[in-house]
């Protein structure tokens, strides 16, 4: 079976993704503590997360690292309004400072939820970073951090997926969903969707 879904259309290259992300690396490493844990949001956020940690390990900041899996969109292309929380870090976090990375922040509810899991698990200090921040009014939380203002469109690639689709792309792109996506659709761009 063909996707037949439009290709998206390249926003940002792996050439300046990389630029992004040590630009952000550089600002992070003085900030760090000698001892924090790098959490990534998981799916979305692994791509920058080993992008970034391996970053500030070039500049002398080696991080324990960590993922924190939550869930709010599934297969949809809006969020359901709340966090479920799929598997949290599997080592304890309290008493060390915690940097939260993820890939898009919109709403900012994952982010905040990350951040009030990981406080309540003990965390000495949490800071916040994103590779991407769309505009977004009545945003729940701004990050600490921000590698890239993006545009208010549907982003792909880079960790940023259409249901689960496209997410393994190595550069920024924009797609234009329907609103609603059939299940034929939806098993096009993930297999796994049942």
């Amino acid at each position: 079976m063909v996707d037949t879904h439009p290709a998206p259309q390249v926003l940002l290259s792996p050439e300046e993704i990389s630029r992004h992300v040590e630009a952000i690396a550089r600002k992070l490493a003085p900030e760090l503590a000698h001892d924090a844990v790098a959490v990534c949001l998981l799916i979305g956020g692994l791509w920058f997360a080993a992008d970034l940690t391996r970053a500030l390990a070039r500049l002398g900041c080696p991080l324990a690292f960590e993922g924190l899996w939550l869930t709010s969109y599934g297969d949809a292309t809006t969020s359901a309004g709340r966090c479920d929380v799929r598997a949290g870090p599997q080592r304890s976090v309290s008493g060390r400072h915690v940097l939260i990375m993820d890939d898009v922040i919109d709403s900012g509810l994952s982010l905040a939820e990350a951040a009030r899991l990981l406080t309540e698990a003990g965390a000495a200090r949490v800071t916040t970073v994103v590779f991407a921040r769309k505009p977004w009014p009545g945003r729940v939380l701004e990050p600490d951090h921000v590698a890239w203002e993006a545009p208010s469109r549907f982003l792909v690639g880079y960790g940023m997926d259409l249901a689960g689709g496209f997410r393994g792309l190595p550069y920024v792109g924009v797609v234009e969903p329907a609103d609603e996506l059939d299940d034929v659709s939806l098993k096009r761009l993930n297999p796994a969707h049942s």
